[in-house]
């Protein structure tokens, strides 16, 4: 595996670049137990993803990943470190850095994830029925299906229909937060739920000022997945060099997944080629560049 890790490294290097291109990412982490002495201790796997299609971008979807030994919040700063623009994540306090005034080259610009704010409510609703949580899920879901109408379309469309019509239902959405959290408890699992949304109002609502910006972070949950499910087989990263070659082999099958490409077909495919590839022509074998394997293959044997 360290072989084959270091074989690819030039292409997770393109990866890495072609993501840290896009002016908007998505940015979550998720656990990865590592083997200590005697014991596993907890490890993260940090994703940035670029996914333009939301907005009618061209360029093809990536995800970068990084390992730590622990979750500070100097570590999202050290991942993107020169870059600027938006990101989306969740309301992990280690990315307010990134937006604090004076960062060079620029403050990155925060967007909330609604869905993330929304599980709360969810939960909430469906364990106690409580009706106010009902109704803030509605709410809420009225919302996303407004915005599901121009998912995909340009980012002057889009801002458009935001400035019509979502506007108005994110304003009503939150003055009824607002007037609900003034009548109950602020020990209320509703009013801790609904505090989540009105603490962060500003990255909530960015999106109606910013075509380019989602509702949620869900691109980069989607691509943690393939995390949650190898866990179950693999157990533990053996050391934190075996962490740092997990994030860069996930690098590549993830980006292969989103691009609609067999992860292990591509990769053996590119294995055979890579040392005869010469430096300048390594962006040919990338998941969105090579020629399907198939119809390679086929070519071949005509």
């Amino acid at each position: 595996m360290g072989a084959c890790t270091a074989t690819l490294a030039p292409l997770a290097a393109l990866i890495r670049a072609h993501v840290l291109a896009a002016r908007r990412l998505h940015a979550d982490d998720t656990t990865v137990p590592v083997l200590a002495k005697g014991r596993t201790v907890t490890g993260r796997l940090w994703n940035d993803v670029r996914d333009d299609a939301p907005f009618g971008g061209l360029a093809p979807p990536a995800v970068w990943f990084r390992y730590s030994r622990d979750r500070k919040g100097e570590h999202p700063a050290d991942h993107l470190t020169g870059w600027t623009g938006i990101v989306q994540s969740d309301a992990y306090a280690g990315y307010n850095t990134l937006a604090k005034p004076g960062r060079q080259p620029a403050p990155v610009i925060s967007a909330g994830c609604r869905a993330h704010g929304r599980r709360g409510l969810f939960k909430i609703a469906g364990r106690d029925k409580a009706p106010l949580a009902i109704e803030a899920v509605r709410r809420i879901d009225a919302i996303f299906e407004a915005e599901r109408a121009i998912n995909g379309t340009s980012v002057e469309h889009r801002l458009a229909v935001r400035k019509e019509s979502i506007a108005t239902l994110v304003e009503e959405l939150l003055d009824w937060m607002r007037e609900c959290c003034r009548r109950i408890s602020s020990k209320n699992p509703v009013t801790q739920a609904m505090n989540y949304f009105l603490r962060r109002a500003d990255t909530f609502t960015r999106f109606l000022t910013d075509g380019r910006i989602c509702l949620s972070n869900n691109a980069a949950e989607r691509a943690l997945r393939s995390i949650a499910l190898g866990r179950k087989a693999w157990l533990f990263a053996g050391s934190d060099r075996g962490g740092e070659r997990a994030a860069a082999m996930y690098s590549l099958i993830v980006t292969a997944k989103l691009n609609d490409v067999d992860p292990q077909a591509w990769l053996a495919d590119v294995l055979a080629r890579i040392n005869d590839t010469p430096n300048p022509r390594l962006h040919e074998l990338l998941p969105w560049q090579c020629k399907p394997i198939a119809q390679r293959q086929n070519s071949i044997a005509a």
